[in-house]
């Protein structure tokens, strides 16, 4: 990583930071600030295409015109402000001040939204590259295996973030030898299973998630949730999640809308990552279904990454706390970034940890 990168970085640090201190400032007052820092000695001209990067992200925005020009930040970086993660969840969650109800207005802003950064998106490009170089390499027994492998992974920890608590081991034998594990309900053996059941549809007919359709939204949800008691189409009445005020739409009319709304904007994104990072977390914004849409969104995700030929994730070593506190800050502050940086986490591991068979 070059010097010029990391002066960047830090230099957008501390502007950030400065915006988020003051209403509305001025370049002389930014140029100032900067350049007080140890070691940061940084030319207006530069400052200048600071700035230019931050508006053309939408994260800040110009007020007045010549000398008077000021800037501020807009509210779409909100999206994206960088949260203590630890200091914020330590105040309960009936206390804590929060966007209680959904939000129509998060579909323009996530719309204008440049969700992945310039760097973030050449690291999950280069990452791309690498597994579709090495799934070239591997036959096709092997191949199927490895997917197989990664689907016994995201069948476990997907289920483990609802609470099932069949062991990674018990999973791989469940799924390959259907011998259900002792000491485990029915209803947990059915949620692996249903997990399997899903991913492996998915394989089967990726091409159909190029776009997304409600239908293929509650398709998905089916097959997670077949034979668990819950119910198969949108809901009716109002739903509460454990941890947090949210809470969501309570009209089914105004959680189709919601769910329009979210496929009009995934199918009109190019870039595939933000389209399954979108796709997942709105799911879960909206909690279309009375129960399965954190699983039917992680799937759906999945989806749309195998679609356009990019490695899925298994979430194997994710933190099941840290991925709910991730998603709790996009209920509360419509705060996204935790989650992006959880996503991104996710494909590292995944592109590390499976399709490196050398042959």
């Amino acid at each position: 990583m070059d010097v010029e990168f990391i002066e960047f970085n830090i230099r957008r640090g501390l502007i950030l930071k400065f915006f988020n201190n003051n209403k509305e400032v001025s370049i002389s007052q930014l140029l100032k600030y900067v350049n007080d820092y140890p070691g940061i000695n940084t030319a207006k001209i530069t400052l200048n295409r600071d700035l230019r990067e931050l508006l053309e992200l939408g994260w800040i925005i110009k007020v007045g015109q010549g000398r008077s020009t000021s800037y501020k930040l807009s509210l779409q970086y909100n999206l994206f402000r960088e949260l203590d993660n630890n200091l914020y969840f330590k105040t309960e969650s009936d206390k804590r001040s929060v966007k209680e109800k959904f939000d129509f207005g998060i579909f323009l802003l996530l719309e204008k939204a440049s969700i992945f950064l310039a760097d973030e998106i050449k690291l999950l490009k280069d990452l791309t590259k690498e597994y579709q170089k090495n799934i070239k390499n591997i036959s096709p027994g092997i191949l199927k295996k490895e997917f197989e492998r990664l689907m016994i992974d995201l069948s476990w920890k997907s289920s483990k973030i609802e609470g099932n608590t069949y062991t990674l081991l018990e999973t791989e034998v469940l799924i390959r030898e259907n011998k259900k594990a002792k000491n485990r309900t029915d209803k947990e053996t059915i949620m692996i299973i249903n997990h399997k059941k899903a991913f492996e549809y998915i394989l089967s007919s990726k091409d159909n998630f190029k776009k997304i359709s409600i239908a293929k939204i509650e398709n998905v949800h089916y097959l997670l949730t077949k034979e668990l008691n819950i119910s198969r189409n949108l809901r009716k009445t109002l739903v509460g999640i454990t941890g947090t005020k949210y809470r969501p739409l309570d009209n089914e009319h105004q959680i189709r809308e919601a769910l329009e709304k979210t496929c009009k904007l995934v199918n009109k994104i190019k870039n595939p990552f933000s389209k399954a990072l979108l796709l997942m977390i709105l799911i879960a914004y909206i909690q279309p279904f009375e129960d399965g849409n954190k699983r039917t969104s992680r799937l759906l995700g999945n989806a749309i990454l195998i679609a356009n030929g990019i490695c899925p994730l298994s979430y194997s070593n994710a933190d099941e706390i840290e991925y709910k506190k991730a998603v709790i800050l996009f209920y509360e502050l419509n705060n996204i970034r935790h989650f992006k940086m959880l996503f991104i986490a996710q494909f590292m591991f995944a592109i590390r940890h499976y399709f490196r068979i050398k042959m």
